[in-house]
């Protein structure tokens, strides 16, 4: 760890830098049960909205009803594509995934072609082609708000092709009708991604020190999300700042001083579940104001997301923020975005979303993100606290951010 790169730098100062591994097993398969439930649920909503057959291109979609996973989701060449219709649960592969299909029982049917994009739309539409008209072809695709799916042109052409009112809807509605709604086991898989993120932020931050960049922190972040056993860890938010706070920038070498905040958002996942979570902490001790506003912050965050029930809007929920942060008397929030929170599962954002003008009425499985942001004085404050709600109320997913600042002395 002590070694630098070429020209003789150390990325680290003397002292030692201590990362500790806490393997967990490989999450488990999604119990048969919930499989099948997922499929019952989802034709339900399909008969509701009139849908014979269901196209399914996205990662996401395709897991959570069939739970296959592999790597050939790394390439667009020979895509995963799953039909769903009242009888048949169909996997769509190429030739190269027969060995793992058949490894395991397996909830669906699977379809091989031999080739690559053009074989599976073709594959795809002789199968649907041969399907009984009597009833009909009402078909709908994955591609809407929050879902953007992986296709062709030429699958939605053939697909009109062979729609009995010549069109292709989107089944993205009645897809979050079904997904919004989580189950335990799913609860869990997000309890423990935040578990691993949580712990990895506290470990770096135990060992980041001021000289430290954006980019050497990152990184170290990302090798404790590994040891702590996530499965993946895509790029995160890593920023240093005092003022000058870009969100979407990636981690630069800009390096830690004191008054500099840290600003983080996870991504890492555990059976595919992300640990969407912020966290911060700062440079050095704060101010006495600085001390003040965390407390206030955190505390409004945490009684916001103790508020969430059966039955209340998303904009019940607001409305109250709004009467909670006036009377916190804290400032302008953070406005460069329409929300304060939203939903999570298999997406590291997914629908409802914690705002004025959302009336999704909450209900009991929802999962809800709740962080209302406040930059003020060059300091960042900010508390992604995460809610599964029950009948009686609320759990938490993840420990409650810590009661004081992390300080990087």
């Amino acid at each position: 760890m002590k070694n630098g790169p070429a020209g003789g730098s150390k990325l680290y100062p003397s002292s030692s830098i201590t990362m500790n591994a806490r393997p967990l097993p490989p999450s488990p398969s999604v119990p048969l049960a919930e499989l099948e439930m997922r499929l019952s649920r989802a034709r339900i909503e399909m008969n509701r909205s009139a849908i014979d057959v269901m196209i399914l291109t996205d990662e996401k979609n395709v897991n959570y009803f069939t739970d296959y996973r592999t790597f050939s989701w790394g390439y667009n060449a020979r895509p995963v594509l799953t039909v769903v219709t009242n009888d048949h649960l169909l996997v769509v592969g190429s030739l190269t995934e027969s060995k793992l299909i058949e490894s395991a029982p397996r909830v669906f049917t699977a379809l091989l072609y031999d080739g690559y994009l053009p074989e599976a739309v073709d594959s795809i539409a002789d199968w649907v082609s041969a399907m009984p008209a009597a009833g009909g072809r009402r078909i709908a695709v994955d591609f809407g708000p929050d879902m953007f799916g992986r296709g062709s042109l030429h699958l939605i052409d053939r697909l009109r092709d062979l729609a009995s009112d010549r069109r292709v809807a989107s089944a993205v509605d009645l897809l979050w009708r079904v997904r919004l709604i989580k189950t335990p086991f799913e609860a869990e898989m997000k309890k423990i991604a935040f578990d691993i993120v949580n712990r990895a932020f506290d470990q770096a931050v135990a060992n980041a020190y001021p000289g430290i960049t954006e980019f050497e922190l990152c990184q170290m972040m990302q090798a404790q999300i590994y040891l702590n056993g996530a499965e993946s860890a895509p790029p995160i938010a890593m920023l240093f700042s005092d003022g000058d706070f870009f969100y979407g920038r990636h981690p630069s070498e800009r390096r830690l001083r004191e008054g500099h905040y840290i600003w983080t958002d996870f991504r890492a996942t555990y059976g595919g579940y992300p640990a969407d979570r912020n966290r911060i902490a700062r440079c050095g001790d704060p101010t006495d104001w600085e001390i003040c506003t965390y407390e206030r912050v955190r505390s409004l965050t945490i009684e916001l997301a103790n508020s969430f029930k059966p039955g209340l809007r998303c904009c019940d929920i607001f409305n109250k923020f709004q009467h909670l942060w006036k009377d916190a008397d804290l400032g302008q929030i953070y406005g460069q975005v329409s929300r304060i929170g939203h939903g999570g599962g298999l997406d590291v954002t997914e629908p409802p979303s914690i705002s004025a003008a959302d009336e999704t009425v909450i209900q009991p499985g929802m999962i809800f993100h709740v962080e209302p942001k406040l930059e003020k004085n060059g300091a960042v404050f900010q508390f992604e606290e995460v809610v599964f709600v029950t009948d009686g109320g609320v759990k938490f997913l993840s420990e409650l951010s810590p009661e004081r600042v992390p300080v990087i002395k």
